[in-house]
């Protein structure tokens, strides 16, 4: 910075909406935004392309945007030899998938940053994820790998081209995937996933050890845990889950004190998080914890659920109404200085009592559990245990704890909050908006409704240009970069969870609108659906994705989705659109089933014999509630359920397939349980619908 204060460098991403491109635009990088300038001139200068790709709230970002691309010397070397281009993964998944995918094919272990070397074409031909600025962690220094590259490209040209044509055409043969026909799907592929999570699971923490220092929420795992216990009653499954999601409650991977889940624990323990908390983890912690309820019906879940969305919708929602998507793990330069306390500030912050209840409780000692003798506040006892050592009542701990927890977090508010990356995503909002409403439906939450309505209404209305097309990112009043296939079938999904919610048609078309758009845009005939649409960017690859990574696969949500419509009657191929991407899957279902999660949802719903649920009646009256009480609490996975408004029917009987016909028997409230195109006696109480749904198998023996 100069003596007035402006900045010493300013590039092209200063014109960027972006806040991880933004927050590069005063490098002394010159560094391009992705676009076709960039590739014409490296083939006008004949110069290498450096792909940077990361996020906004990236920790080891942050660390070598420091330690090189703030350096100006190394800037220099870089503008000179290489053509820079910066690229937030969270606008352009298509361009981070291809490029990770590369870096795969170099059997290297992926991560962001991602940083790939291109020629002038665009072709990869090798990289790596973080270069620190010297050698240090067995790793090159990042100004020798850059030199040694010039050299090679200026010398020996041929090895780089050679390289870079073998991996694109390996890129190119992995994308093109097609779907046998003659699949046959049975529960093994299920059972085989359940037994390697058996096989994984922290017996003493909870959690998977899959091959990995880090832990990761594993919410997709979880819920198709509890699938299989819904279909085989298989109890481990059951305790699995329980287990986990406790543990990480209670861990360090959960703000014990505002609320949500950071993206991941760095210890098997779930103590040590990478403090950065994301949209899409804390949308399907909250699936799972609901799902959970459902199973159970054990207050618990529905405590830390309502804990999530209160972060949710005090740190995370907009103005306008939609969901920003993640919060950094550093501040003040610091990772997690936020959330950290040490014994004396915290003493000061509760005074002897209270504090003492509360140190004990959370693990707050003199030498703390972190850096600098600060501790993240944690518990590794239950409340009763933790009472019954400090020899006071349950009761008292309980009510000093939520005292500390305001009393911390009033302190707290007072110290520099993290960065918020304030852009809002089409399908990490769909995630979002899901959670609310699945919420609203299962606790009976009517704010919760408004929420998920207010957040959909936004995509619907700011993320939808001239043409109807969906995009993908908003931010500063600027929508832009066309949907991709998990937008358009993540936010399917949502508008079918708000049907769900508040019975009105208008989600439920939405939906089906969302669904035809897919099979215009992504469509490929013989196999599963392109990331892409046909009108997108031209890239080396058009891929079709299928790994639920951090969130479900938009192959993965748009099985779900069609499957859904197809149990409603609606007409269309929506059974085979779906069956076309799980067939397209088939081998990486049997043999990576927990790579694959949330595409077993949809498997499972295929082998089972889904059930439609038709409840005629008017909303407010207490006899239609009780019946609708049922599908809404109860855990249901294979199930659809429709309204039909007694006084009212025509909007619902003309749009959803399933309605037609369906009268209040003598004008009572009335349910009606469908399977197999086969719907059996209407009824009116609670109790006979409950046996009507639990007495119809839904599996085959």
């Amino acid at each position: 910075m100069s003596a007035n204060t402006s900045p010493a460098y300013t590039n092209r991403l200063i014109h960027e909406k972006s806040p991880y491109l933004l927050q590069h635009a005063h490098n002394p990088v010159d560094w391009y935004p992705w676009g076709s300038e960039a590739f014409e001139v490296a083939q006008q200068e004949d110069k290498i392309i450096l792909v940077s790709i990361g996020y906004a709230t990236c920790h080891w970002c942050h660390v070598m945007e420091r330690e090189s691309f703030e350096d100006p010397d190394l800037a220099q070397y870089l503008n000179t030899h290489f053509v820079p281009i910066k690229v937030d993964r969270e606008e352009r998944p298509d361009v981070d998938k291809i490029y990770m995918d590369a870096l795969h094919t170099l059997n290297q272990q992926g991560g962001w940053p991602l940083n790939m070397f291109l020629t002038p074409e665009g072709e990869p031909f090798t990289g790596g994820t973080y270069f620190p600025p010297d050698n240090r962690y067995g790793r090159g220094s990042f100004r020798g790998v850059l030199e040694t590259l010039v050299q090679i490209w200026e010398n020996e040209r041929d090895r780089i081209y050679q390289a870079s044509g073998t991996i694109t055409a390996h890129l190119r043969q992995q994308g093109n995937i097609t779907s046998n026909a003659e699949v046959d799907f049975d529960w093994g592929a299920e059972a085989a996933a359940v037994n390697y999570y058996k096989q994984a699971f922290d017996n003493e923490y909870g959690g998977f050890a899959l091959q990995s220092q880090n832990k990761f929420p594993p919410s997709m795992g979880l819920m198709l845990l509890l699938r299989d216990y819904h279909r085989s009653g298989d109890k481990v499954s059951l305790h699995m889950v329980e287990f986990t999601l406790h543990k990480m409650r209670y861990g360090g991977i959960y703000d014990q004190l505002g609320g949500g889940l950071s993206r991941y624990s760095t210890d098997y323990e779930w103590l040590v998080p990478h403090f950065e908390k994301m949209l899409y983890d804390n949308a399907l912690f909250v699936w799972a914890l609901i799902e959970t309820y459902q199973v159970t019906q054990t207050p618990f879940y529905q405590e830390a659920a309502e804990d999530v969305l209160t972060y949710i919708e005090r740190d995370m929602l907009s103005k306008e109404g939609a969901f920003y998507s993640a919060e950094d793990a550093d501040s003040e330069g610091e990772e997690g200085k936020f959330y950290l306390w040490d014994e004396e500030e915290f003493m000061e912050v509760l005074g002897t009592e209270v504090g003492t209840h509360a140190a004990a409780y959370w693990g707050v000692t003199r030498h703390g559990n972190f850096e600098n003798n600060t501790t993240i506040l944690h518990s590794t006892h239950p409340l009763e245990t933790v009472a019954e050592k400090l020899g006071i009542p349950s009761q008292t701990l309980s009510q000093n704890i939520q005292q500390a927890r305001q009393q911390l977090m009033s302190v707290r508010a007072q110290r520099i909050r993290p960065l918020c990356d304030d852009k809002i995503l089409t399908s990490w909002n769909g995630l979002m908006i899901s959670a609310f409403a699945r919420a609203a439906r299962v606790f009976n939450n009517a704010h919760y409704e408004a929420i998920a309505i207010n957040a959909a209404k936004f995509i619907l209305e700011r993320l939808v240009n001239s043409q109807g097309r969906l995009l993908r990112r908003y931010r500063d009043g600027e929508a832009s970069f066309l949907g991709y296939l998990s937008d358009y079938a993540q936010l399917a999904i949502a508008c079918l969870d708000l049907y769900e919610q508040n019975y009105d048609v208008f989600w439920y078309q939405t939906a089906q609108g969302l669904l035809e758009d897919v099979n215009q845009l992504f469509h490929h005939e013989h196999g599963p659906y392109y990331d892409t649409g046909i009108d997108a960017e031209k890239l080396l690859t058009r891929n079709m994705e299928g790994y639920d990574g951090v969130e479900p696969s938009g192959n993965s949500a748009a099985a779900l989705a069609f499957l859904k419509l197809d149990a409603y009657g609606a007409a269309g191929s929506y059974y085979e659109d779906a069956k076309r991407i799980l067939n397209g899957f088939e081998q990486h279902l049997k043999r990576a089933g927990v790579s694959f999660s949330a595409m077993h949802w949809a498997l499972h719903w295929t082998l089972s014999s889904p059930k439609q649920v038709v409840i005629v009646g008017e909303r407010g009256d207490a006899d239609t509630e009780a019946l609708l009480a049922v599908v809404r609490q109860g855990f249901h996975p294979n199930t659809v359920t429709a309204f039909v408004p007694q006084s009212n029917p025509h909007p619902v009987t003309e749009v959803i397939p399933v309605t037609q016909n369906r009268i209040a028997v003598d004008g009572k409230a009335t349910a009606y349980v469908c399977q197999n195109m086969t719907c059996q006696l209407p009824v009116h109480t609670p109790d006979a619908l409950q046996e009507q749904l639990t007495d119809t198998p839904e599996f085959e023996a």
